[in-house]
């Protein structure tokens, strides 16, 4: 019997492309309301208490609301993938980046409560977990986290104000930085599956592309334990050694590289690791590149997924 998933939001951003994603597959049920039944709250309920795995693209308080549901209907069976903020540092919840460490991966695989990274925080998480975990890194590290994103990391609305020039909040300029006063809500996700105990200082910013994220992390070697580059290479690098979608360039790509763009993984499920180093100078700059809607949003989803049903 093929089991029922339910993309609740899947008119969003996020809901489409996971909608897309898995369109092709014959072995689940894709359930699936149409728009204008998006927020009958019956038929929400009836969904929500009938379905396999619920993957929930939503704000975080209707998200927060779509648990309690199902909960409520007594759909104990139902596994949840969290594609919004409102669980991401729960306990309670698996964070579902499987490559966080060793266990993980079943720690997905066998949980009921799945929150999906947010983009930005998968990308530093991939760069600092496994400099703490391997001691070249002090979780009270003073890090800076410096990012740009695609606009369809804004959803709907960013989309049609740098898309839509008829909009009247249409947005001419090429490239902005926001969350002036450093208080994004990725930051206490990054803390907590990253294991920092220091509040980074976090920059995000976006650009007129679609798709595709750079996530950057520039360090004095002294503030790592007295690691030099190739350390640090060498410690992402065993961290990732067996995974499928996370990759760590080699010196080799490192060194004959001279730009990297984001965009050059939009619309694919990997992300890519570079340690540009300068040892002379006691200087490394770490930088994760991915596409915020592939394994920052809805391919990490549908990874998740693909662990909950093997």
């Amino acid at each position: 019997m093929k089991l029922g998933i339910f993309i609740d939001g899947e008119h969003g951003t996020t809901g489409l492309q996971i909608r897309e994603r898995l369109a092709k597959r014959d072995d689940i049920n894709i359930l699936s309301l149409a728009m204008e039944g998006r927020r009958d709250a019956d038929k929400r309920r009836e969904m929500l208490g009938s379905c396999d795995v619920a993957i929930l693209c939503l704000p975080d308080a209707a998200a927060i609301e779509a648990v309690k549901l199902i909960e409520e209907t007594g759909n104990t069976s139902c596994t949840v993938i969290d594609t919004s903020t409102a669980h991401r540092s729960h306990p309670e919840w698996a964070f579902g980046f499987a490559e966080l460490d060793k266990d993980q991966t079943e720690k997905i695989r066998s949980s009921k409560r799945i929150s999906n990274p947010g983009c930005y925080s998968i990308g530093a998480i991939a760069i600092l977990k496994p400099l703490i975990d391997a001691g070249i890194m002090a979780a009270d590290c003073p890090i800076t986290i410096n990012a740009v994103s695609g606009y369809t990391g804004g959803g709907k609305q960013l989309i049609a104000q740098m898309e839509d020039s008829a909009n009247d909040d249409h947005i001419e300029t090429s490239f902005h930085l926001y969350a002036m006063t450093l208080q994004h809500k990725h930051v206490p996700e990054i803390m907590a599956r990253a294991g920092l105990t220091k509040r980074p200082i976090f920059m995000p910013s976006v650009a007129r592309f679609a798709q595709g994220m750079l996530v950057s992390i520039p360090l004095h070697l002294d503030q790592l334990n007295g690691a030099n580059n190739s350390k640090i290479h060498t410690a992402l690098d065993a961290h990732y050694s067996n995974s499928e979608f996370v990759d760590v360039a080699s010196i080799e790509e490192t060194n004959s590289t001279g730009q990297i763009k984001p965009e050059d993984y939009a619309n694919r499920n990997d992300m890519k690791l570079w340690v540009f180093g300068d040892d002379k100078n006691g200087h490394v700059n770490l930088v994760a590149q991915l596409d915020n809607l592939g394994k920052g949003a809805s391919g990490a989803a549908v990874q998740n997924l693909e662990l909950v049903l093997s």
